[in-house]
């Protein structure tokens, strides 16, 4: 491929590959180039469908596509026929003959439609899914639509556009003035208006100046920029050269930690086939502007999300966090001005250079402008990854969006910014979901991670959980956080294993100002939401600790298992489950759980069919006696 070296060239071969594609002939797009669709089998399947329309000669009428994540993770391996929009689910390969005969036959496979699990029925569009139905994509648009590995299916989706009107049309302060005007938001923590980080750097004296892409991404639960860098690398690419052309930067990095093996394959074969076309590099697109970038692959330390230890680790040190006495974007990487923004931010720029910033003013709210990519996981009915307008509720997104609590169970909290963020109970769900509001409730928006918990999630345990990941994944540069986080984490531990002691909430508060105060960097500041929020609306949970109880029965030191003997129907599949041997019982005679045994693992609370088995405080689990015959008429 030649290199394009002109606005008309660039135009004359997105025409050239248009009048190559018959729009009326319809594609079949498989999730191979993601990692959910991989790990659940969507390559086995892209395969049968390959060799099946090889088979039966319908692979010149129907073009087989493989693209990244279309958002609805547990439903994958995922099929989904364009342009009707037909959405299979759970696909498995022996399904793929009778799937391709329909598309011959023009019939829908009923069988493998989504099926509602309140109304009963097959849903035969992805837009009528539930899921779907109230999200609004625009930067997910293409993902599940696109070969990300295939330049030439973004710029026939209008790929680089935006840039073509950024070197042509636009003067780097009118690039910087549409996106200030924008009010685009940081998308991966705080929420720092991009436009005036993007100004500081400009203005910054120094040469060379950098630009960066943040796909550190290290929340559990959170999978936003992978799913993005992995299903459509071009529009996050474009972006970061338009920034870097209102910038004056010449020089980019995109910062991928180790864990993201597909995102770095996907954006690596993006970075060669725009270097190739002349989208990067000297002289881009005969514009006389100069850019190129660099991929560095991150350790997996979640310390090197911070915006300074990540620039130290590009220079080849250690991800540690130093003191901003000036900000990166004045001294940043080999102390050059160096401008930092996540995948999800950069992916904006492109629409809000195309669309206008109005455009993007008339999505979301005032304050906090756009959409917003949320990895919605946890104890809800649909799972993945969303994309909705700032300010939808909290409620709407769970519940109508995430189609509300597994097994009718009660709504107890949502988790939003990953570890260093809070938890939100019930009595804010109707609160608009935008960067103050989540700063307001004690949480904060962070790259997007939202986590929500049932009635059977104790919040003791959720807050040592964050705790102790953060202890581990801490530095330990600066004494608050290092010290403040091992102290936090031995109180915590202490509470969920029956140890607490009086005084140990007043010294949970404590320490929490002084780590919120006094820490080096972002993590050991924020590295305290946990455990305040969780305090702040479920204080009563931490007293019930104290006591040696867990409300949730959650804490193993603090439950204990009993057999219900009204329940019991002697089936032998507790004690036959029972790792340590501590349950005594024959057949059609009710079992029974020896307490001095047990180590509380939980099996036979999980195999038990009847219900039988309880979860009860300790100080309350009644005697038992071996040897009562189970109740005839309770038998199922």
């Amino acid at each position: 491929m030649a290199r394009l070296r002109s606005l008309e060239e660039l135009e004359r071969l997105r025409e050239e590959i248009l009048k190559g594609r018959d729009p009326s002939r319809p594609f079949i797009a498989v999730n191979t180039r993601s990692a959910c669709g991989l790990a659940a089998g969507s390559e086995e399947v892209a395969e049968g469908l390959r060799e099946e329309m090889e088979k039966r000669g319908v692979e010149g009428k129907v073009e087989l596509r493989r693209t990244g994540c279309n958002g609805f993770c547990q439903m994958e391996p995922v099929v989904t026929v364009y342009p009707s929009e037909v959405f299979y689910v759970n696909v498995k390969p022996e399904d793929v003959p009778e799937l391709v005969e329909g598309m011959e036959k023009g019939k829908v496979v009923e069988r493998l439609l989504f099926q509602d699990p309140l109304t009963g029925q097959r849903i035969e569009r992805a837009p009528d899914l539930p899921f779907y139905r109230h999200q609004r994509k625009i930067l997910l648009h293409l993902n599940g639509r696109i070969d990300p590995t295939r330049i030439e299916d973004y710029l026939a989706e209008g790929g680089y556009r935006a840039l073509a009107r950024a070197l042509f049309q636009m003067s780097p302060e009118q690039v910087l003035e549409e996106v200030k005007k924008s009010g685009l938001r940081g998308r991966g923590g705080g929420g720092f208006p991009t436009g005036r980080k993007w100004e500081t750097t400009r203005n910054a004296p120094g040469e060379p100046k950098y630009v960066i892409v943040n796909c550190d991404e290290g929340d559990p639960g959170a999978f936003m920029d992978r799913s993005l860098m992995e299903g459509n690398p071009h529009s996050v690419l474009e972006g970061l050269i338009i920034g870097a052309y209102a910038i004056g930067s010449h020089q980019g990095y995109i910062y991928v930690r180790e864990e993201y093996p597909l995102a770095v394959q996907n954006v690596s074969i993006a970075l060669e086939q725009a270097r190739e076309h002349g989208l990067l590099g000297e002289d881009i697109l005969g514009s006389g502007f100069d850019f190129d970038v660099e991929i560095h692959r991150g350790a997996g330390a979640f310390v090197s999300g911070e915006s300074s230890a990540l620039m130290t680790a590009i220079e080849g040190r250690v991800g540690e966090p130093r003191p901003k006495y000036i900000h990166t974007a004045v001294k940043g990487i080999h102390d050059k001005p160096s401008c930092l923004n996540n995948v999800e931010t950069w992916a904006n720029v492109p629409l809000i250079i195309l669309n206008g910033a109005e455009w993007f003013r008339s999505l979301g709210t005032p304050g906090s402008p756009g959409t917003k990519i949320f990895s919605l996981v946890g104890k809800v009915n649909y799972t993945g990854l969303v994309e909705v307008p700032m300010g939808m509720t909290l409620r709407d997104i769970i519940f109508k969006v995430g189609g509300g609590i597994r097994e009718g169970k009660r709504f107890k909290a949502v988790q939003t910014g990953g570890p260093s963020g809070g938890v939100i109970p019930e009595q804010h769900l109707d609160t608009p979901v935008d960067f103050d509001e989540l700063t307001r409730l004690g949480s904060m928006m962070g790259s997007g991670g939202m986590i929500v918990m049932d009635e059977d999630t104790c919040m003791v345990d959720v807050a040592r959980f964050y705790i102790h990941f953060l202890l581990e994944e801490s530095c330990g540069k600066c004494i608050p956080c290092r010290e403040g986080l091992r102290v936090l984490d031995r109180i915590l531990t202490d509470l969920c294993a029956g140890k607490g002691r009086e005084g140990d909430l007043r010294l949970l508060e404590e320490i929490t100002e002084v780590m919120s105060k006094a820490s080096l960097c972002a993590l050991g500041t924020t590295a305290v939401n946990p455990v305040l929020s969780t305090m702040r609306y479920f204080r009563s949970e931490y007293e019930a600790h104290l006591r040696g109880e867990c409300p949730a029965r959650v804490c193993k030191a603090l439950t204990a298992y009993h057999i219900n003997p009204d329940r019991c129907q002697g089936c032998l599949l507790c004690l036959r489950n029972c790792p340590s041997g501590a349950i005594r019982g024959e057949r059609e005679v009710v079992h029974v759980i020896e307490q001095e045994r047990c180590t509380r693992c939980g099996i036979c609370y999980a195999t038990c069919p009847f219900g039988a088995v309880e979860k009860l405080s300790p100080p309350v689990v009644p005697e038992a006696r071996y040897g009562v015959r189970v109740k005839k008429e309770g038998r199922k």
